[in-house]
């Protein structure tokens, strides 16, 4: 490539239109979106072991189960919203009738997460920071008999004020983080698909700013 994949971070409108003569090539994306799912994978066991830990008197085991089901889930989750991501701006690029492949765009895309590493470790420092201040709750074998004690004890925790402010600090990170990335993926849409910027701005904008909404809504009705 012309540019460094760093440049993607500051220069995204002339990186993009140096690779978009380039062939096709996942790689570089693929690290990028490997890194992520390594950092966010560490932030999901951090996160879900409180989970664990107040669920480990339902079961001999449980706590493991949970520690091993949050950091996969997280780790494949990355690759999901990658291509999610992507089908999205792809299919609503069509509505300005976009032009080019679906492979192009989701190798596009993929660079577009770089700056949600550092987002990840951000957000790493912070859980650090409040997970040993989280009081945890602890559910008993006796809740089998009544499933309102583990509800009970879910919204306890997550009622945690130093869970609470854990929650609105790491959000904010995320928010942040993404509309970088979003801020990425208009040059890396206009490009793969043959758009204006005004289109491309539209194609990534209404979906990214929906989504922080819903991101906003899920935090205050909690």
């Amino acid at each position: 490539m012309k540019y460094s994949f760093f440049e993607v971070l500051i220069k995204p409108g002339e990186f993009f239109k140096a690779a978009i003569d380039e062939k096709e090539d996942f790689k570089i994306p693929g690290l990028i979106l490997l890194a992520l799912g390594i950092v966010s994978a560490i932030n999901a066991y951090l996160i879900g072991g409180l989970t664990g830990k107040m669920m480990a008197g339902l079961m001999p085991g449980m706590e493991s189960i949970i520690a091993i089901s949050t950091i996969i889930g997280a780790f494949l989750g990355i690759f999901v919203i990658w291509v999610v991501w992507a089908g999205v701006f792809y299919l609503v690029s069509l509505v300005f009738k976009g032009r080019g492949t679906f492979k192009r765009s989701l190798e596009f895309i993929g660079y577009g997460y770089l700056p949600q590493i550092f987002g990840a470790i951000l957000t790493s420092i912070v859980v650090f920071q409040y997970i040993p201040r989280v009081i945890v709750p602890r559910i008993t074998s006796a809740a089998t008999q009544d499933p309102q004690l583990i509800q009970d004890a879910i919204k306890a925790l997550m009622h945690d004020p130093a869970m609470v402010e854990m929650t609105q600090i790491t959000l904010l990170i995320s928010i942040v983080f993404l509309l970088w990335s979003a801020n990425i993926w208009i040059s890396a849409i206009q490009h793969s698909r043959n758009l204006s910027s005004r289109d491309a701005a539209l194609c990534v904008g209404i979906p990214v700013v929906a989504y922080i909404l819903y991101l906003i809504y899920t935090m205050v009705v909690i």
